[in-house]
């Protein structure tokens, strides 16, 4: 077995291997799935000098720890938190080495939700339907991770700098003390465009959803937001067939309160969507702890 691989000492809480996704399968019933906070995945990728389409680890929460069988260079992105090698701090936002059997650490969010590992050469699982995400809803990819996996990593590109702090291992990555990164949102403000179901709620309910308060819910996940605050009333009665979802739909379910579809959502659904996010506002959402306040703020449609 090749020495390229990370060896999981720790799992967290829930750990899984996010790429760019896999769009353009929605008419067969396989959600896009992918990292929900693109420009952190992103950007923990150019940092150790992988392609943006490289697959890292998406962490929940409670970190992960990783022992790599060979020396690796990786950096942490996304939510804040602490960082060790072998109990030794290391830079957050940063390239890190790590040598062949240390442990690397990646502690609970101090504050949002999702963290992101990148480890130069990504993530090598074996792609399905040209991606390496972990589904949740189709059970599509890798299984999220569990104490004692072994995850292939590819093969570094080559060196370009044998002079660079990291040493040799290092090669082309993104020269750095630390890359700014956005804070998880105290406030999620999430822009919307109005329907194209906003005809099945009264006109209380659309004036309450742009200017009441709702909170994030502890039962989010990878497949939506979910909020807690005033249920939007129907103008409606019955069942509405159904029909095509896309990411950031804001369906509202039986209960009245808002859901936004995120990466892992059903293609397809039968409660009325009465917004959709604009995608620009997505990330943030993906860092959005239990709590956060969230309000949804309608804009003419382009």
């Amino acid at each position: 077995m090749t020495d390229r691989a990370l060896y999981v000492v720790r799992a967290g809480a829930l750990t899984t291997v996010q790429d760019r996704g896999r769009p353009g399968y929605a008419h067969l019933g396989v959600p896009r799935s992918g990292a929900l906070d693109g420009p952190a995945a992103a950007l923990v990728n150019r940092l150790v000098g992988n392609p943006p389409d490289a697959a890292v680890l998406e962490t929940t929460l409670t970190g992960c720890a990783l022992r790599p069988r060979s020396t690796v260079v990786v950096a942490v992105g996304g939510a804040p938190c602490a960082v060790t090698v072998d109990g030794r701090p290391a830079a957050w936002g940063a390239p890190v080495r790590v040598p062949a059997d240390a442990v690397l650490d990646v502690g609970p969010a101090v504050t949002g939700v999702r963290g992101y590992v990148a480890v130069r050469g990504g993530v090598a699982v074996e792609p399905v339907l040209g991606s390496r995400s972990t589904d949740l809803l189709s059970g599509l990819g890798p299984a999220p991770l569990a104490d004692g996996a072994v995850l292939p990593v590819g093969p570094a590109p080559p060196a370009d700098d044998a002079t660079t702090p990291l040493g040799p291992a290092a090669g082309r990555h993104a020269r750095v003390d630390v890359a700014p990164q956005p804070a998880p949102p105290a406030e999620l403000v999430l822009r919307v465009t109005p329907g194209p179901r906003d005809d099945w709620f009264t006109a209380r309910a659309l004036r309450d959803f742009a200017t009441r308060a709702y909170r994030v819910s502890a039962a989010s996940n990878r497949i939506g937001l979910r909020t807690e605050g005033p249920a939007l009333e129907r103008a409606r009665a019955g069942e509405l067939a159904s029909e095509g979802m896309v990411l950031g739909a804001v369906q509202v379910p039986p209960d009245g309160r808002p859901v936004v579809f995120l990466a892992d959502h059903p293609t397809t659904g039968g409660y009325p969507v009465v917004a959709v996010v604009r995608a620009a506002d997505l990330p943030a959402a993906a860092q959005a702890a239990p709590g956060t306040p969230v309000r949804f703020v309608p804009v003419r449609r382009d």
